[in-house]
């Protein structure tokens, strides 16, 4: 009987120790600091793209919303000033505007947003100076601008804004997933960092927009010199 309860304890025991040796205590790293996110051309080269049907309104147009509905965009075209927007109101189709060019664009509104930097204020509102405002972003395949002369709030600021009223097409919209990508006629849009940024990669042309900030990407100018070469990491 002794014999059989000292076979029964070293059997136990045996299974604790499997048990305790078979457990991985995770504890993190106090001084782990995560990488930052990449710049919002290389996220736009690298990320992974969407499926453009989810997002299609039956016409030429992509549109979506981040899933905070603190950005909404569209891969469309323009007319001159006129854009094709399935949310807005616009003269895009009005036969008067058919004989001007029409070009691929990438537009995004914010429902909150920064004020544009006096740098990149490119419109002088009429000759008032007056009413240029933030919360709008375009990117052609050959410039990018944020801000616009207006005298309201944009369309995303009077639906998800401070007193929106959660209502109306914008609503609507399928939300493009942290990190997809969506691409049309050479333009990208990709959702990510809390916002979302928007280019055309091959000319080096972007921006990036979001509720606290937002930055214009535009290649160096012709006859800059190069960036100074990175120092060997060799030892």
């Amino acid at each position: 009987m002794g014999a059989m309860r000292r076979t029964v304890w070293g059997m136990l025991a045996a299974l604790f120790v499997v048990a305790a040796t078979a457990c991985t205590v995770t504890t993190e790293d106090p001084g782990y600091v995560p990488p930052p996110p990449p710049a919002p051309m290389e996220q736009l080269e690298k990320a992974g793209l969407a499926n453009p049907q989810d997002f299609s309104n039956g016409e030429d147009v992509l549109s979506f919303i981040t899933d905070d509905r603190s950005v909404a965009c569209s891969l469309t075209s323009a007319r001159g000033e006129h854009l094709n927007l399935p949310y807005e109101m616009n003269s895009f189709s009005d036969t008067a505007n058919n004989r001007l060019a029409t070009v691929p664009v990438a537009h995004c509104q914010l429902a909150r947003y920064p004020k544009p930097g006096p740098d990149d204020v490119v419109d002088d509102c009429a000759g008032t100076n007056l009413g240029y405002l933030g919360g709008v972003a375009l990117v052609t395949p050959e410039d990018a601008r944020y801000g616009e002369c207006r005298s309201g709030v944009t369309r995303m600021e009077a639906t998800y804004g401070p007193n929106g009223k959660k209502t109306g097409a914008l609503t609507q919209l399928p939300v493009l997933a942290e990190g997809q990508n969506l691409e049309r006629n050479g333009l990208r849009c990709s959702a990510y960092n809390g916002g979302v940024a928007c280019g055309n990669v091959s000319a080096g042309v972007g921006f990036f927009v979001s509720p606290e900030r937002y930055e214009l990407v535009a290649p160096p100018a012709a006859g800059a010199p190069p960036p100074p070469a990175e120092a060997s990491k060799s030892p």
